[in-house]
């Protein structure tokens, strides 16, 4: 072939589209990728109503499976050391910042802002889930204490995790509502089932490929996505699961935050209830500066007691 046909072959080649190659978004469990068991998708549209993805559709049972992974890694997670937990949070949030562009993308197409807010919301997650990984090796000092009694003893308190803990991600701030409840979960050696924003799934995604490729260890963050009306009632019926996050709740299509209230006495779950109240609960401002409430929730106090003098 002459140079002149091979140059004209070459411009004939670069001329023709190029077809994208899609993602195939799929669930976080135990630290792999799973499709639902149910082999179920649905779209996700940007809040014009245009196409993004399709996302698989969680169901109870990867719920179930969900549950069963975060309640192995629970001991190895709780037994880590407090300064050791803060350093793979922290490396979450290294991993975050090398993400930035595509957080950005993906926040804006989800909540529909412009790129200028979203880049201003993607930089207060991380920032959030920095704040939050500071925050281990500290819990039992602010939280703990010496409690003064009459005896020849000392007795002291300490906060402990209180198992595996559900959360329903918020349903409008895909990214920084999500760190927001995400991270007071697990800083304190609680791991989580989260079951992500049902229209706004993609950040969360892409947090758990990011989670994948940290240090986290397996099964002490799982993700669902799918409706949360369909997958909610099982986390907050669920025996093995010790506590759940209702913030996404509110705005949630077909699903009253009280009946998975009422769900949850069956073994006493500790139930953190979203902003409001009854029908008038709403999602609250994630951008306000985080407090100690959220990480409260999921301790339990021990108390031990030691001889004086010895």
């Amino acid at each position: 072939m002459s140079p002149a046909a091979t140059r004209k072959k070459a411009t004939t080649e670069a001329a023709e589209p190029r077809v994208e190659i899609r993602k195939t978004y799929k669930l976080y469990v135990g630290g792999a990728f799973p499709r639902s068991e149910s082999g179920r998708t649905y779209e996700v549209t940007d809040t014009r109503g245009r196409f993004l993805a399709n996302a698989a559709m969680g169901s109870r049972k990867d719920a179930r499976d969900a549950v069963v992974a975060a309640r192995g890694a629970f001991a190895k997670w709780a037994g880590a050391t407090a300064y050791n937990r803060g350093q793979v949070l922290y490396r979450v949030a290294e991993l975050m910042e090398g993400r930035r562009a595509q957080f950005v993308a993906e926040v804006a197409a989800a909540e529909g802002v412009t790129a200028a807010k979203a880049e201003t919301l993607v930089s207060q997650a991380i920032d959030r889930w920095v704040w939050y990984a500071g925050w281990p090796d500290k819990l039992a000092q602010v939280l703990g204490g010496l409690n003064p009694v009459a005896g020849p003893y000392f007795d002291i308190s300490a906060p402990e995790p209180t198992g595996v803990v559900a959360a329903l991600a918020p349903q409008k701030s895909s990214l920084l509502g999500l760190v927001s409840v995400l991270a007071p979960i697990v800083v304190s050696g609680n791991t989580a089932v989260v079951l992500a924003s049902e229209d706004r799934p993609l950040p969360a995604i892409t947090l758990s490929e990011v989670l994948a490729t940290s240090d986290v260890p397996g099964g002490v963050i799982n993700l669902i996505t799918g409706r949360t009306a369909e997958v909610a009632p099982w986390l907050a019926s669920h025996m093995d699961v010790n506590a759940i996050d209702l913030a996404g709740a509110a705005g949630a299509e077909g699903l009253a935050w009280g009946d998975l209230e009422l769900a949850a006495t069956d073994n006493l779950k500790r139930v953190v209830r979203p902003a409001g109240t009854g029908e008038s609960a709403v999602e609250p401002d994630w951008t306000v500066t985080p407090d100690l409430s959220r990480m409260r929730a999921y301790l339990e106090t021990k108390t031990v007691w030691h001889p004086k003098g010895v």
